[in-house]
């Protein structure tokens, strides 16, 4: 299987980061409640927390490249089929969960820390893509970039008028988005078994 180049490093980051969770719905309502103000000073926070998940898996997938080389497929089809049903649960209508309280930095650390996809990428886009400086780089910039989409948008939405498009298109949206992403991990991964 060759390596990644960043190209397609860059866009499967930003497929899968893009993407709503956890992480994103905390930087939007930090945006809506703080504005940019608060949404910078979350940045170093996610990021940390991204990074303190997909370094040691990236670098310890790139280690064991041999030891593991017969899971890395096996591990790209299971992404693929768990974005699948990220796409699923995003696309079906669900109950809105409010937040309660402030987004603090401790929540977005938690939230990032836990959140699967530093899974996907750390076990499966960076050691893809060799899993070098330049693309931990990469992923850094990625991470900074769509948190600020994301905080962008929550700020915006602090003067939404009734026309605004709502959450449910969005949603809907981003499904497709997850719903391709998927298709691309299981190519990959059923191409490489």
């Amino acid at each position: 299987m060759e390596p990644m180049d960043l190209m397609h490093l860059t866009l499967a980051l930003l497929a899968l980061l893009l993407t709503p969770g956890p992480t994103n719905t905390l930087i939007l309502l930090a945006g809506n409640e703080g504005g940019w103000r608060r949404v910078l000073a979350l940045l170093p926070v996610e990021v940390t927390a991204y990074l303190s998940v997909i370094a040691p898996l990236a670098l310890l997938a790139d280690v064991l490249a041999q030891e593991i080389a017969g899971l890395r497929p096996v591990v790209a089809i299971l992404a693929g089929l768990w974005v699948f049903y990220l796409a699923i649960r995003l696309w079906r209508p669900a109950r809105a969960a409010e937040m309660a309280g402030n987004v603090t930095a401790a929540r977005v650390a938690v939230t990032t820390l836990l959140n699967p996809k530093g899974l996907i990428m750390g076990l499966v886009l960076l050691p893809a893509a060799g899993a070098t400086g330049a693309a931990f780089g990469l992923l850094a910039g990625c991470i900074l970039l769509v948190a600020l989409l994301w905080g962008g948008a929550g700020v915006v939405m602090r003067g939404a008028t009734p026309f605004t498009p709502g959450l449910p298109l969005i949603r809907r949206a981003a499904a497709v988005w997850l719903a391709g992403l998927s298709i691309v991990l299981l190519a990959g991964g059923f191409g490489a078994a």
